[in-house]
Parts: structure tokens; C-alpha cells; sequence
């Protein structure tokens, strides 16, 4: 059954989100001595959904291949080195450990005596016994990608342990779920490198380690550093765990015969959401399908432990009803709520993209409409060269200057990763632009155009009006992103998730294509059927592709068959395409709200401050990460007061939504009342907050909202969105415990009616009418921005008092660019200076596109939950 695979691919064990499920551990490979895709073959259901496509492969080893190259081994070192403050070593060098444990032993001795010397090396592909198992000649090692050895200043030596991981940056940063768990792996190799004998005398484990992860769309490494204490208290944990379950298991771990039977007896937690990516995840979900129990079902479909109780007494959160019953009847639930979004209106651009899993900013082709025109779509044969992101630009730029003069224009896409790619795409062509501006102001003074580490730029081309047009709304969504009520791009998946609940596992519903099967039903269907069916298509609705067809398109380029390559992204174009149509005829049928009108009215706002930034061409191609301090400052009131409105609009016109806030006893500003009798009114309010000469308006009477009346009134003012005719009054006190209300307008009532209420002080000063609510309007986020009678002289005719409004790019740039001359000429720029200096900004230059190492294929014991 093979040796004791305690590290390698294994160690990611110590880092995992299935590390509370106990069949997850007693299937570890360290115990089984098999890996879980092996095991869940032996039992029958193999994993062909968690493995890792060939091109998301090779970018792995291309950046592992840059991490362990010559060209950036100094870069890397010195920069680990100097981040954690020690002693510039006199020289560098980089030494290969093979992947054996010997060799790198013998390296480590090696390299602890070039740092009493002052050098510093970087040891590459190394291994080191796992923690706690270093006499076990059976044990696989713990395969660190890299570790650094230098000077002490007692005159021993420092070993940082680090590791590389090709993680995307999404708009110029990386998520910090994963940059945890590629630390905890980093500190895995710590300790085991820690508790290891054959560690020099006078070597010392350093408490930092280095994650090097790419800094920019070309995979060029960067080091970042972080103290390992807490993750080094984990691992330890999590290891002596592992040794001990072994230990206790003793001679009765299973055989070959036996494993079925001992996988069956390990209790599983199981959770659709974070499982999927297990190896056993269809083994898992099988045995949950053939268990009648009630507990079962809910398990199944993603429901918590904690609201089985809840669901079953009828009390759970309303969105979890819905999905129960939708599982149950085989139909979707539709909401009560109306549209608000701008979907298949005139003013939209509906866009579909194909990302290529070989690089980050990868597009294999894409597809946009101007609703309600035709399809334009265009395959690339490059998916990672910056033409094609240039490309895209242009194609959205046009559809966007199409529209010009007609605010707001809002992109619409399938999902969330759509959105980001794009945003994503456009952050790193405005930094290109930018260090274009700032190159040609020092070619223009006779200097030489240098990028931040010193080396000679290669001035690339401007930008082209459309695909600087599409740079700059893109980026307009980057801005917006922490905002409720900006919608400049589109969610179409999350659109119709508002408005219809599907049956089966929450997390299908994040497709698009499985939700848009449940709202076409009109008969009942079976939500494990249509699980099945979606997760066994070829084709997603989405930007990312499915296993198997990545793997076809990478096929296709290597062997360069552009008629398959060209046939493939079609295919997949128009499965997208098709789905986008599909779900915008789907959401013709919901109603439109009257806060539909409210939200065009907020981006239209939000618009005309971005379209002066593009008039002025001022602070349009300002990626997020660079704004301003004060910028950031003011950012706080308006997010505040944008949740607040958001909230407010939400509770006004979305039952649901308001229904389980109402419910919530955190919630102060909202409750739950009945009505008892009607003449008087009577009310028996679900809320101690809502009390005696409290004033209260009527926001849903039972499921229906108050504002989509025909009687009630939306005037939309500069300041608010004011709603007249709505029921409100004071609470007044009864003998009993139920409360009489008296509004002026008053909807027909029942005894048993259900009335969501809200504190009238929520929204403000009372009018003197007694019938007008008024939710207040956001400010425009206007900072940084040219004011609205700023024009094309404006800073030129006085640059102080436009300094920070309406300076164009070139001007800034320019002025950036001798500011960096300045400080290059008293040597505050100079690459060798120590500590090095880091590169804040992460633009996309001063890079080629990497060749990729020769064609191999992943382990088969590994998963995308290892690589990441």
C-alpha cells in the first residue's frame, strides 16, 4: 500500500478546510498510505470534479520554475532578507537540495558555512523529514519550495523557511484566506525543519517565513513575510493529532480488504459548500442520499446544524424555507420582491468571457451585446498576451461609446468572477498607462525611461480612446466595489437569485445555468437529478471553465490545432451566451419595482462624476489601491451611509429580506406585529424595542410591500426619496399586552394579519403630515474628482485650487515622473539600496510573458485544494 506519505503533497493536510470532518483525517494518506483520490476510486466514486486542469498545472510550474530560476533568486533573497531587517549578506547564491533528504542536508551544512562568511543562499526543492516522523525511513518528506540561510549577527545563521504559490491577484491584491493557508504550509515546513537533528549546530529556524506569490500579470515573484508563531502553534497541533490517531489505530488501520468498511465508520461533517473540493465528496453526498431521515435531506443541501430544529418547527430564516421547499415540491420559490436591476434595458452591455486557466488574466475570447443588438465576439490564440486584454478593452469601449450621452451605461455579466476578471484586466492596463505618461515625460526630458528596479522600460503604446474608455468605467467598478447601491457592473446570477430560490444545495444555486433551470420549471423536478446533470456539463456559465474542457483548449494550443482551439471557445461563447439570454427572459416576467427608478437615479448620480473624470481625463485610470489617503478617510461616511440607505430601500421593498431582519431580536429598527382586532386597530407587536408613543410605519402587510401600492407616492428629491401614503402612527397603550394604532392611511386589514413594522425614526424627522416617509440619498463620491464646473483649463488657469479636483493624467504623471528623477538622483532610488525597496503599486511592466516549462501532468493523488 505504499510507504507513510506524511509530507509532499500530503502536508497541505496541516492547512486544510476540511480539517473538522473526522473522515477526513482518519483518511489522511499518512494513515491509509494511500491518497484520497485513490481511496475514493477503491470505494467506487472517483473524483473527477476536485482534480487539477493540465493549464492551471503548467502555471503552477512556470511560477515554480521562476522561484527556483537564476534570474530571480537575488531579487527574492534580498528582499526576504531585508523586509526582516537583518545584516545585507555579501553575496548570494543559489544551491539545488534535489528533493532528497540527504542532499539537503548536506546543502544546509554547506550553506551554514558560507553565512558565517557574510554569504546568503537560497536552497531550493528541499525535503525535510515531517515533524516527529525523522526516523521513519518509510515517511515522505515535507517538500518546502524554497528556504533562505544567512548571517546571524552572533556569527550563526537564520534558515527561513518559504514556499510559492501562483496565487491571482484580484485587483491588484490577493485574498487573505489564501495567503493563510499557504503561511500555515510555509510553517509547516518551519517546524519540521525545527525539530530535525541533522539542522547545523548554530543554525536557528527564524520565526518569519516567506510566501513568494506574483506580483504582477507576468508570474515575476515577490517575498512576503509574516511572523509564524500562531501558525507554527497550529501545525504542531495538527501534526502530533496526526500521530497520535495513528498511534491509536495501531495494527488496526486498514488493509485494502478492510477500507471500505473503516471509511464507513468515520463519521463525516459534511457541507456542500466547502466539501465539493474533497476527494470524497461524492462518496459523501451518496451515503446522505440514501438515508431517509429528515436531517439527512438538510445536510444535503447546505442547511446548518444549528436550524435543523428551526426548519422543521416552521421558525427558520425565511431564505431557508424557501430553499426547503423548493427541495421538497421539486418547484422554485418565487419572492414577492420586484426588479430593481437594469437587465434587458436599453443602456445595458451584456458580456461573456472565457478565461484561460494558464494565466491569471488569460482570456480565451469573449462576446458582448449592447442590449438589445447582436453579438460581437472575438478568440484570441494568445490568452495571456496584453494585446488580448487590450482587445477586450476595445470591444467594451465601443459598446460603451455607443451608448454616450445616456447615463447610467451598466455591464452585465453571468457571474462574479466575470466581473472581477475584467476589473481586473482594467487595473493592470491603467497601470501600464500610467508608467506610459510618467516614461515619456523622461524621454521627453533626455532622461532615461528606467522601471522601478532600475532596468530600461520598454515604452509600450497608448492606450486607444475606446480601451481607455472601458479601462476607465471598469475601474469605476473597482472604486465602487465596497458599495451596496453602485451598480456599474451587473451580477446577473445574483439578479435572479433575489428573485427565485432553488431547490437543492445553496451553493449549485452559484451557477447561473442551474438556477435558470429551476425558474424555466413548470414541473416539479429532482434537485439531485438536476445537480448532476449541471456538475456533469462541459460548459459553465461563467468566466472559468470546467476540467475537462480547459484541458481540451490547452490540448488544442499546444498541438496548434486552431481549427479545434477556435471550434472550443465558440462552443463555449455560446453556451454562455445562451445562458445570459436565457436568464434575462426569465427576469422579463418579475415586475419592476418602483425603487427601480430609485437605483438608475443613484448610478446615474454616481456616473455623471465619472464621466467629468473622463471628459478631464482626471483621476479616471486611478486604481484603487493608489487613492488617496483622505480619499480613503471620506470613503468611511459615505460606505455608512450608503449601508444605511441600501438597508433602508432593501426593508421598504423586499418582504423577505425585511421578514428576517424583522425576526432577528438584533435588529432594533424593525419587528413582526399581528393584527387583533380591527375596530380598533390592535396590534400584538413581536418586539419589546416597539413599544407605547413609539411612531411606526407599515413596511409589508402579510408579504405585500406597502410602497408598490398604487396609492403610494415616490418623489424623488436632491437630497431623498421621499414616499407619501404610507401608514403611520403612534403605538398607544391597551389594557392588555396588545397595542392600538391609528394611522392616517390605513391599508384593509384582518384579524391574523401579519404587518412588518419600522421604527419611523429610522428614516429620519417626522412629517408634519403624518404619511411621508423619506429615505435619505447618499452624497456622490465626488472626492478626488473634477467638480462639476471644472473644465479643460481649469487647472491650467488655476493650478492651486485645482490641484486635487481636475488635474489630468498627463500632468500628474509628469509631475510623478520628476519627482522620481529627483529622488533617483540623490540615490533614494538606487536598486542596491538596503533595505531593498518595495514595489507598492504592482504595475504590469517590465515583464515578458514567461515560457512554460516542458508539458506535465499533476499527481493524481493531488487536488486543486493542494495546489492552492
Amino acid at each position: 500500500m505504499g510507504g507513510l506519505q506524511s509530507g509532499g503533497g500530503t502536508s497541505a493536510v496541516a492547512a486544510s478546510a476540511h480539517a473538522g470532518c473526522e473522515r477526513f483525517r482518519l483518511t489522511d494518506p499518512f494513515i491509509t498510505s494511500r491518497s484520497r483520490r485513490a481511496t475514493a476510486t477503491f470505494l467506487g466514486f472517483p473524483d473527477d470534479s476536485a482534480g487539477i486542469p493540465e493549464a492551471r498545472w503548467m502555471r503552477a510550474m512556470t511560477f515554480e520554475s521562476l522561484v527556483h530560476g537564476e534570474r530571480f533568486v537575488s531579487e527574492l533573497l534580498t528582499r526576504t532578507v531585508g523586509r526582516l531587517g537583518l545584516p545585507r549578506p555579501v553575496s548570494v547564491r543559489r544551491r539545488d537540495c534535489g528533493g532528497k533528504v540527504g542532499s539537503t542536508a548536506a546543502q544546509l551544512v554547506f550553506a551554514h558555512q558560507s553565512a558565517i562568511s557574510g554569504q546568503a543562499t537560497m536552497l531550493t526543492r528541499l525535503a525535510v523529514p515531517y515533524v516527529h516522523l525523522e526516523h521513519h525511513a518509510d515517511a515522505t518528506a515535507v517538500q518546502p519550495d524554497f528556504a533562505i540561510v544567512c548571517p546571524r549577527a552572533d556569527g550563526g545563521s537564520w534558515l527561513i523557511m518559504g514556499d510559492a504559490k501562483d496565487y491571482e491577484r484580484i485587483r491588484s491584491r490577493i485574498d487573505d484566506k489564501r495567503m493563510l493557508k499557504g503561511f500555515l504550509q510555509v510553517a509547516l515546513g518551519a517546524e519540521s525543519a525545527y525539530a530535525w537533528s541533522k539542522l547545523p549546530a548554530g543554525m536557528s529556524v527564524h520565526r518569519f517565513g516567506a510566501l513568494a506569490v506574483p506580483r504582477n500579470a507576468f508570474l515575476q515573484p515577490e517575498p512576503v513575510v509574516e511572523l509564524l508563531d500562531d501558525h507554527r502553534a497550529e501545525v504542531r497541533a495538527r501534526a502530533e493529532e496526526r500521530l497520535a490517531m495513528r498511534a491509536k489505530l495501531g495494527d488496526d488501520r486498514p488493509t485494502e480488504g478492510e477500507l471500505a468498511d473503516f471509511v464507513a465508520h468515520q463519521r463525516a461533517t459534511f457541507d456542500p459548500r466547502s466539501c465539493v473540493t474533497c476527494s470524497l465528496f461524492s462518496y459523501c453526498r451518496s451515503e446522505l442520499r440514501a438515508r431517509p431521515e429528515p436531517e439527512a435531506l438538510l445536510t444535503e443541501i447546505g442547511v446548518e446544524r444549528h436550524l435543523h430544529a428551526a426548519v422543521q418547527a416552521g421558525t427558520a430564516p425565511k431564505s431557508v424555507t424557501d430553499q426547503v421547499q423548493a427541495t421538497l415540491s421539486g418547484l422554485p420559490v418565487w419572492s414577492d420582491r420586484r426588479r430593481t436591476d437594469p437587465a434587458g434595458e436599453p443602456g445595458t452591455i451584456d458580456v461573456v468571457v472565457v478565461k484561460s486557466d494558464s494565466a491569471a488574466l488569460g482570456v480565451h475570447g469573449v462576446a458582448v451585446r449592447s442590449y438589445p443588438g447582436t453579438w460581437v465576439r472575438q478568440t484570441f490564440v494568445d490568452p495571456q498576451s496584453p494585446l488580448t486584454r487590450r482587445a477586450v478593452m476595445r470591444l467594451i469601449g465601443e459598446a460603451i461609446r455607443g451608448h454616450s450621452g445616456r447615463l447610467p451605461v451598466q455591464l452585465v455579466v453571468p457571474d462574479r468572477p466575470t466581473a472581477d476578471l475584467l476589473a481586473t484586466a482594467a487595473d493592470s492596463l491603467a497601470g501600464v498607462e500610467l508608467s506610459r505618461l510618467r516614461w515619456e515625460r523622461d524621454v521627453e526630458q533626455g532622461r532615461p525611461a528606467l522601471t522601478f528596479d532600475g532596468a530600461e522600460a520598454t515604452i509600450p503604446e497608448a492606450l486607444h480612446p475606446d480601451e481607455r474608455l472601458a479601462v476607465s468605467f471598469l475601474l469605476e467598478e473597482d472604486r465602487a466595489r465596497a458599495m451596496s447601491l453602485r451598480t456599474p457592473i451587473v451580477d446577473l446570477r445574483s439578479v435572479l437569485a433575489a428573485h427565485v430560490t432553488a431547490g437543492g444545495p445553496a451553493m449549485d444555486s452559484g451557477r447561473l445555468d442551474y438556477l435558470v433551470t429551476w425558474a424555466e420549471a413548470t414541473e416539479p423536478l429532482d434537485h439531485r437529478a438536476v445537480s448532476d446533470a449541471i456538475a456533469a456539463q462541459e460548459q459553465t456559465p461563467g468566466a472559468r471553465l470546467s476540467n475537462v474542457v480547459s484541458d481540451m483548449l490547452h490540448t488544442a494550443r499546444r498541438e496548434h490545432d486552431d481549427k479545434a482551439y477556435e471550434d472550443f471557445v465558440a462552443d463555449a461563447l455560446e453556451y454562455r451566451m445562451s445562458v445570459v439570454e436565457r436568464a434575462i427572459a426569465v427576469l422579463s416576467g418579475v415586475p419592476s419595482s418602483r425603487l427601480r427608478e430609485v437605483h438608475r437615479a443613484l448610478e446615474t448620480d454616481a456616473q455623471e462624476v465619472w464621466g467629468r473624470r473622463l471628459a478631464l481625463q482626471a483621476s479616471d485610470l486611478v486604481r484603487f489601491s493608489r487613492t488617496y489617503t483622505s480619499w480613503r478617510n471620506a470613503q468611511v461616511e459615505m460606505l455608512d451611509d450608503d449601508r444605511t440607505c441600501a438597508v433602508q430601500l432593501a426593508s421598504l421593498g423586499d418582504y423577505g429580506f425585511a421578514h428576517d431582519r424583522a425576526a432577528d431580536a438584533g435588529v432594533r429598527e424593525l419587528a413582526l406585529a399581528t393584527v387583533t382586532g380591527v375596530e380598533p386597530l390592535r396590534l400584538r407587536v413581536r418586539s419589546r424595542r416597539l413599544k407605547t408613543g413609539l411612531r411606526v410605519a407599515a413596511l409589508h402587510v402579510n408579504g405585500g410591500s406597502m410602497i408598490e401600492r398604487a396609492s403610494t407616492t415616490l418623489k424623488i428629491q436632491g437630497g431623498s426619496f421621499k414616499f407619501g401614503q404610507m401608514a403611520i402612527a403612534d403605538l398607544v397603550e391597551t389594557a392588555g399586552d396588545e397595542l392600538e394604532w391609528h394611522p392616517k392611511v390605513c391599508p384593509p386589514l384582518a384579524v391574523g394579519d401579519e404587518i412588518v413594522l419600522a421604527d419611523a425614526a429610522w428614516f429620519g424627522k417626522p412629517f408634519k403630515n403624518g404619511t411621508d416617509l423619506a429615505v435619505a440619498r447618499p452624497s456622490q463620491d465626488n472626492q478626488a474628482a473634477p467638480k462639476a464646473d471644472c473644465g479643460p483649463d481649469s487647472y491650467a488657469a488655476d493650478k492651486g485650487n485645482h490641484l486635487w479636483c481636475c488635474r489630468p493624467h498627463a500632468v500628474a504623471e509628469a509631475d510623478w515622473s520628476d519627482t522620481l528623477a529627483a529622488r533617483r538622483a540623490r540615490g533614494e532610488l538606487n536598486p542596491d539600496t538596503w533595505p531593498p525597496l518595495v514595489d507598492e503599486e504592482r504595475f504590469d511592466v517590465g515583464g515578458d510573458t514567461p515560457a512554460e516549462p516542458p508539458a506535465s501532468v499533476a499527481p493524481a493523488g493531488l487536488t486543486i485544494d493542494d495546489l492552492d
